[in-house]
């Protein structure tokens, strides 16, 4: 057997921990790139998501280097999210390619901790059901370490002394994360560019910008889809925050257990007064945590969704009223194949030069309309 799985930011590093600690052969596919959106592109209904379809040319890039299983999660929600499984399935079947889909719901009670721990069974048979356990808890572990890094990474980036440091740094970490096996070597190398991260000299003095990013899950946590935005925005000398992450998705679907706390209520409670009812994917959050930016001080808020995403346009149409009764600027981004890196990006620097030049009016008290 050899497994495999899409890519969604730096997930792949503990699904990799999990199957390297059972002893399973991992395919990963190369980092989301054009090649593998043109694949998607091609084989996937016009008018779905770009997640969908890169997630089709991860499947057929790794199925190239030999993957034969393909390890996803699923479920049933109001987005589409909950049958790209069984599409996916069908696409690459068409496509006459010969693979099993092991699919795993999210966990949002024990018996879906069960289901998932079982469908590491069907890929691991000889594992006794204490180490599947142990294996789940040790990625994610990994899972939380590696977004602890990535957080990180926002921090310093906008306030290094010498440019480009954070980013060489980054570029060797991504070298040898993809060397490391196992368990302990991946949380060790995690461990070791953490402290090279916290000797990075920076500028402690320095008045950086403080951006949010909401929207779609995907698109807010995958670089190559939201083009890097994470890394132009940092070295624009801005501090970068994503209000989901994939270990924060994981809190809020575990937080029926009593020693994993997520911010779900208090994110829900700050989007109530514009929406109260969850319509599926992650718009509730895209509106709540608008709200706790702008409570929270942060000079605007950028949000990111695919085309076609239904409860984002939901949360796009809500936007314009939180952004105004909030007193906080608002920019939104939809991506798909046909982004083009010029306009977008230019939008960015337009939007982030509206920042600054509301930020010094404020300081003299006087107000400034960015709509």
């Amino acid at each position: 057997m050899k497994i495999t799985f899409p890519h969604m930011g730096n997930i792949y590093i503990p699904l990799k921990v999990i199957f390297d600690e059972l002893k399973i052969d991992v395919v990963i596919p190369p980092k989301c790139n054009k090649k593998a959106l043109e694949i998607g592109t091609k084989y996937s209904p016009e008018l779905i998501c770009a997640p969908f379809k890169l997630n089709i040319g991860n499947y057929i890039q790794s199925i190239e280097k030999g993957a034969d299983t393909i390890f996803m999660l699923g479920g049933c929600d109001v987005c589409r999210f909950g049958m790209y499984n069984v599409l996916q399935r069908d696409i690459l079947n068409d496509l006459g390619y010969d693979v099993e889909m092991i699919c795993t719901n999210s966990f949002t009670n024990i018996k879906e901790i069960k289901s998932f721990i079982e469908n590491l069974k069907k890929v691991s048979k000889e594992a006794s059901y204490v180490k599947l356990l142990d294996v789940f808890r040790k990625g994610v572990k990994v899972l939380f370490e590696i977004d602890d890094f990535d957080d990180l990474v926002n921090k310093i980036r906008p306030r290094e002394k010498n440019k480009g440091t954070v980013d060489k740094l980054y570029s060797e970490f991504e070298k040898q994360i993809n060397k490391s096996k196992g368990y302990k070597e991946t949380i060790n190398t995690i461990r070791e560019y953490k402290q090279k991260l916290n000797e990075i000299d920076i500028d402690k003095e320095k008045q950086i910008l403080k951006v949010g990013l909401v929207g779609e899950i995907y698109t807010v946590i995958e670089p190559f889809i939201n083009l890097n935005i994470e890394r132009k925005l940092g070295n624009m000398g801005i501090e970068v925050h994503r209000s989901i992450t994939a270990s924060e998705f994981l809190r809020e679907q575990m937080d029926f257990i009593p020693f994993i706390k997520s911010e779900k209520e208090i994110v829900h409670k700050a989007a109530s007064k514009y929406l109260s009812h969850q319509i599926g994917g992650h718009a509730l959050c895209t509106i709540g945590n608008t709200v706790k930016y702008s409570q929270e001080g942060y000079d605007g808020v950028i949000h990111l969704l695919p085309f076609t995403c239904m409860p984002e346009i939901v949360a796009q149409s809500i936007l314009p009223t939180v952004e105004t009764e909030n007193n906080i600027p608002v920019l939104t981004l939809v991506l798909d194949e046909m982004t083009g890196e010029a306009g977008y990006l230019t939008r960015i620097e337009a939007f982030v030069d509206l920042l600054i030049r509301r930020r010094e009016v404020m300081k003299d008290e006087t107000s400034l309309s960015w709509n």
